[in-house]
């Protein structure tokens, strides 16, 4: 979230973000429930300072006569604190549930746009393949070499669950261990990470456990949440504590499961595998100096980029505009493989640098040697390979005319052939 000063110092600023991001969000109510907080807080710690005052007036050898109205001053006082420590933490509260809907600030050079129709595409990387046959999409393909099944799926979890099969499974594990060879190779320490994480690690890192458009799934009687994505656990590995500077940056890579609700998703655009409630993912995430993060953005979309180079994927790189940004990116950019199956772009990674929009919820920091005081990390995440996503575009750009599947020489396997 935002620091409140920032909100309070530069409210045009902080107004014009909202108005590009096109968010409907009552900044007024916001400032105004900052007032009563910070009142509220002026209260309390004048009634505090007045105990200790009379505390200390106690002390003094005093007569009956003087020490009486003390102790009924000190009492009503009493009485009070408890009464305004009740309105400290209840005009806290609503400051918070308003300040934490206001999203980061955006990087001046993002585009300007109301919806995705409005990203701007950067670079074009590799040909899309010409094909002398009416090309299939992933869902015709992997049903006829039975590589998945849609129907089990849908019958033992429900629709968008599926089991991958036979060569599939094995693309799966291919697909995560050259993503995984990649990241070790520049420097990423390897996680396998909890499917679940607690409210308020979820809510420090931007998501809505809990909101009526929540994408996330609750788990009962309890303050758990199945993840959506690695960037949820890795993001709270460091909660709450401060760093040394020369450990920074530190650099994750988390394999998890992730598990999307995907409310009010339909139709062909989501259709198979591109929009699942359930799928593998590998995940980068950084925590940097803040001076650091800008860089490090561009080195996770360069990770990103050579991971689908070697796999032979031909994509586009995307600006996202700040009326499609998440509330905690200050910038982002997709990479969209060419999918054939759709005839259209469809997005395979994609990486934010969230700045200190996270780090401020999750109390991240970290000590520079010789310096007072400590600072917010900047926190970045990216997908290293969504391996869903990922098997649509290779199965999609590397079938043949007779059904079967060329697969890049990098995973080590044999192409797929009709069985």
């Amino acid at each position: 979230m935002l620091e409140m000063r920032t909100i309070r110092d530069q409210k045009e600023l902080i107004a014009q973000n909202i108005r590009n991001r096109a968010l409907q969000l009552d900044l007024d109510a916001l400032l105004a429930a900052d007032e009563r907080a910070r009142a509220a807080k002026t209260e309390l710690d004048a009634i505090r300072q007045r105990r200790n005052e009379i505390g200390k007036a106690m002390q003094a050898p005093l007569s009956p006569q003087q020490r009486a109205p003390l102790v009924e001053e000190g009492r009503q006082l009493k009485e009070r604190e408890a009464a305004a420590e009740q309105v400290h933490a209840a005009s806290e509260a609503q400051r918070l549930a308003l300040q934490v809907q206001v999203p980061n600030l955006t990087h001046p050079d993002a585009p300007i746009g109301k919806d995705d129709a409005e990203n701007k595409e950067l670079r074009v990387v590799g040909e899309r393949p010409h094909f002398d046959f009416p090309p299939k999409d992933h869902v015709e393909l992997m049903e006829a070499l039975q590589l998945v099944d849609f129907e089990g799926g849908a019958k033992v979890a429900g629709q968008k669950f599926y089991y991958l099969k036979n060569q599939a499974v094995l693309l799966e594990i291919a697909l995560m261990q050259f993503a995984c060879r990649v990241l070790q190779e520049h420097g990423f320490t390897l996680y396998t990470t909890p499917d679940v994480a607690r409210q308020d690690i979820l809510s420090g890192i931007g998501f809505n456990p809990r909101g009526e458009s929540t994408q996330i799934y609750n788990i009962e009687n309890s303050d758990l949440s199945l993840v959506a994505t690695a960037e949820i656990t890795l993001g709270g590995l460091l909660a709450g504590d401060i760093l040394d500077a020369e450990q920074l940056p530190m650099l994750c890579g988390g394999i998890s499961h992730c598990f999307r609700t995907e409310a009010g998703s339909a139709g062909r655009e989501s259709r198979g595998l591109y929009r699942v409630h359930q799928f593998t993912k590998i995940e980068m995430f950084a925590f940097t100096r803040p001076e650091e993060s800008e860089a490090m953005h561009q080195r996770f979309v360069d990770i990103e980029e050579e991971i689908y180079q070697r796999l032979e994927v031909p994509y586009r790189v995307v600006d996202i505009c700040t009326g499609d940004l998440g509330a905690p990116a200050y910038r982002k950019f997709d990479l969209e493989a060419w999918m054939p199956g759709r005839q259209r772009w469809g997005e395979i990674t994609s990486t934010s640098n969230c700045t200190d929009y996270q780090s401020r919820r999750l109390n991240i920091r970290f000590k520079e040697r010789g310096k007072k005081g400590t600072r917010l990390v900047h926190m970045l995440n990216g997908t290293a390979i969504a391996v869903s996503r990922a098997i649509i575009a290779l199965v999609e750009n590397g079938q043949q005319a007779d059904g079967s599947i060329r697969l890049p020489k990098v995973l080590g396997l044999e192409d797929i052939h009709p069985r």
